[in-house]
């Protein structure tokens, strides 16, 4: 899951929230230097990425990319299932995604100290650009595909994978849906 699925199921707890965050940028036993709970919340990011590699459904919506992106083809999923997450927001919670979005940056700032330097480089354009409301757009999710394309080992070829995604949308949303019933299940505090 990405950035917007994480958050998520960290539900209320601002330092879990911290620590689900953070998560991909905290290696090993480091995670140890940090409070108890935003530990809890890395420790909980491990296990989230984990169940979610593992997940028929994920493994399922990540076939059609593969001929394209190979072992990238996760990645892309990732960021396709938060599309799909900030969609269909309203299915997951009260509140708009707008003001959830506007409460975790709140949150992410008010604990900038205790982030990696990494991401309190990227945090400051995560916000100013409203990037995880912007995964509500095909267009947010591309443009999202390109920035890791220019900062990332993944392929810089955005338009393919919205080209697959758009031309097998069904089956992902669908695969995406029977996901997040499995892993609200597990993991929603």
């Amino acid at each position: 899951m990405n950035f917007l699925a994480h958050l998520y199921l960290s539900g209320t707890n601002e330092k879990i929230l911290v620590g689900n965050f953070i998560g991909d940028y905290v290696k090993g036993r480091k995670y140890k230097t940090y409070e108890k709970a935003i530990q809890e919340g890395i420790l909980m990011h491990r296990r989230i990425d984990t169940f979610t590699d593992t997940h028929p459904k994920f493994r399922a919506s990540k076939k059609p990319f593969i001929p394209e992106f190979g072992l990238y083809s996760g990645i892309i999923i990732d960021l396709v299932f938060d599309h799909f997450l900030a969609k269909n927001w309203s299915r997951f919670s009260t509140q708009t995604l707008h003001k959830y979005t506007n409460w975790a940056h709140s949150v992410l700032l008010s604990n900038f100290v205790s982030l990696p330097l990494k991401v309190q480089t990227f945090l400051p354009f995560i916000i100013q650009n409203r990037r995880l409301e912007s995964y509500a757009t095909v267009n947010g999710i591309q443009k999202s595909l390109e920035i890791m394309g220019r900062r990332s080992s993944l392929p810089q070829k955005s338009v393919e994978a919205i080209r697959i995604m758009e031309s097998n949308i069904t089956f992902l949303e669908q695969n995406f849906f029977d996901f997040m019933d499995d892993i609200r299940d597990e993991f929603l505090l």
